[in-house]
């Protein structure tokens, strides 16, 4: 008996991007466990007592994504990074729509780790929202970056591959990112 292997990973992505609905249901399972490692991470910054887990926000990323209009990915990076950033929307919408409008008032809390070091242990989910729009009016590319990195977990080799500019570059530009961030959020 012959045994079938599902189409690669690339072919489902032009398959969707063509309309095909059900490939994205046959994407899944190639990237379920990346994914819940992202939401995870993405959590773990949270407050402890967060009501959203792992498996929820990966399933809300995942009907957004069914939700839009199929577009063109490159690779499974690109893939993991629109899904990373739309974990981000979902936990900001999340934290505005659970009385976090106030900041320090019941704000949800988002811990950044070491790789934007920021002065703050624990920094405003929100304000950092704000502070990545702020830094998208001024550098599309870097605020892109910080998503990658920050909310997807790609290194600078994989953000690389997803923006097509070379790791060097990329190196000064998170640089140049942080030390953003860091202004904006200690304002």
């Amino acid at each position: 008996m012959l045994e079938t292997f599902p189409k690669p990973f690339s072919e489902l992505l032009v398959d969707w991007e063509k309309g095909n609905k059900d490939a994205l249901n046959e994407l899944l399972p190639f990237v379920y466990d990346e994914l819940r490692r992202i939401a995870h991470r993405c959590l773990q910054r949270e407050r402890a007592n967060h009501t959203i887990q792992s498996t929820a926000l990966v399933h809300e990323a995942y009907l957004r994504l069914v939700n839009q209009r199929p577009r063109h990915f490159e690779d499974r990076n690109h893939f993991i990074a629109l899904a990373a950033q739309l974990m981000r929307y979902i936990l900001v919408d999340y934290a505005r729509n659970h009385g976090a409008v106030k900041r320090g008032a019941g704000a949800l809390k988002l811990e950044l780790d070491d790789r934007l070091a920021l002065p703050e242990k624990q920094l405003d989910l929100l304000a950092l929202d704000d502070a990545l729009k702020s830094l998208q009016e001024v550098d599309a590319q870097q605020s892109r970056l910080v998503e990658l990195r920050f909310f997807g977990g790609l290194s600078i080799d994989e953000a690389s591959d997803v923006l097509g500019v070379s790791p060097a570059t990329l190196k000064r530009q998170w640089a140049t990112a942080k030390a953003y961030l860091y202004h904006q959020m200690r304002r």
